[in-house]
């Protein structure tokens, strides 16, 4: 606990990834005097790591509603939000209308599949059956043992390495301070409300309002009081960057999103894919084995056998921000003024980006902000230990 200090910003964000920069931009659109705290570069942790689906229809889940509707309000705002960012910051987000195939490979997953197309069809979500003639019609590469498809129109893709280039380029347009190789050790506060943050070197970094969008690490946080920390996991991913040698933009080898159960291959225009992605619970592990690109890339040659033939350019791991209940903490903490989360988005943290931004920073400036069902609040605990 400390004393409060003279304040010098309004908001400080503590971590550049997608959700922090992009709170970052919207507030100090509402007048607010912003800076940005990241320990390594901006981007550095899920962001760097993530494929940019664009899915709320495909990921849909019965039992997760709110963040079914979340989703889809996001999915509206992207247009607009990647227009926006191409005309403030010049460059372009790789926003592209793919669509998605979700693919079975034998009886039991077509049988799933018929499960997943009835769920969407109860909850008024486009999607049609494909028999195997009509899949491979719409992506010829498929391997002829495709057992069913589903063609899920409303689900886009973007570029997250893009994105985070054009949102440090947004911010900085607009006067928000970004310091690289600032890591924030403490959260500093006199119980009631919060002043600021010390870093490493022990400078204390005062500010009207803290937001932690720190990814996995958002728990880990020193200084946060018991009842206002957020549980975040990491959850684990392994993915393959591979590049196409011999792309043709008019014949490209996949034009969808392709998804099965187990993994998903995200195409970008240039004739790049993104090959993932393992979930794992093996804390702040980051090491690539064998054993889960092998099975990336048996799984996706069985559907797509071209694939094998690609250039692996990178192997990548990174760690999702995981809630026990799999959905963002967005807002204010109610436990200690001024404290304010982006964090625990997950697998949707790329598609969340513009609801994120939008409802965190209008709560900021003391408008309305994200529901209920997202407060950081839902984990407090009682006096009796049980979840609120």
């Amino acid at each position: 606990m400390s004393s409060i200090l003279p304040q010098a910003h309004d908001l400080v964000v503590v971590g550049a990834g997608v959700p922090g920069l992009a709170v970052a931009w919207r507030a100090r659109a509402r007048g607010l005097r912003v800076l940005v705290l990241e320990r390594d570069v901006p981007g550095a942790g899920a962001s760097s790591v993530a494929a940019g689906m664009l899915a709320p229809v495909s990921e849909a889940d019965a039992g997760e509603r709110a963040l079914l509707l979340l989703g889809l309000d996001s999915a509206r705002r992207w247009p607009g939000f990647a227009d926006e960012l191409r005309e403030v910051a010049g460059v372009d987000v790789g926003y592209r209308r793919t669509g998605t195939l979700v693919l079975a490979r034998d009886r039991d997953e077509a049988e799933a599949l018929e499960r997943e197309l009835d769920l969407r069809r109860r909850l008024g979500l486009r999607a049609e059956r494909l028999r195997p003639s009509q899949a491979r019609a719409l992506e010829p590469a498929l391997a002829p043992t495709v057992r069913l498809g589903l063609d899920v129109p409303d689900d886009h893709s973007a570029d997250p390495r893009a994105l985070v280039r054009a949102l440090c380029a947004a911010c900085d347009a607009v006067g928000v301070q970004l310091r690289t190789g600032a890591c924030v050790e403490e959260l500093l506060h006199d119980g009631a409300r919060v002043a600021g943050v010390r870093l490493g070197d022990g400078e204390r970094v005062a500010a009207g309002a803290v937001l932690i969008a720190a990814g996995a690490w958002s728990a880990a946080l020193p200084g946060i009081p018991a009842d206002a920390r957020v549980p975040v996991r990491p959850v684990k991913g392994q993915t393959v960057r591979l590049r196409d040698p011999g792309f043709d933009p008019a014949r490209p080898l996949c034009a969808h999103i392709l998804r099965w159960e187990g993994g998903y291959l995200v195409p970008r225009a240039d004739g790049r894919h993104v090959l993932g992605a393992t979930m794992e619970e093996r804390g702040f592990d980051t090491a690539m084995t064998a054993l889960g690109v092998h099975e990336l890339l048996r799984d996706a040659g069985e559907l797509l056998p071209g694939l094998l033939e690609l250039e692996i350019e990178e192997l990548i791991a990174g760690l999702r921000p995981a809630t026990p209940d799999n959905a963002p903490a967005l807002g204010a903490s109610g436990a200690l003024r001024g404290l304010h989360y982006a964090t625990g988005h997950h697998r949707n943290g790329i598609l969340l980006a513009p609801v994120t931004a939008d409802l965190v920073a209008a709560e900021l400036a003391g408008e309305e902000g994200a529901p209920r069902a997202f407060s950081p609040d839902r984990f407090a605990r009682t006096p009796t230990g049980a979840a609120a």
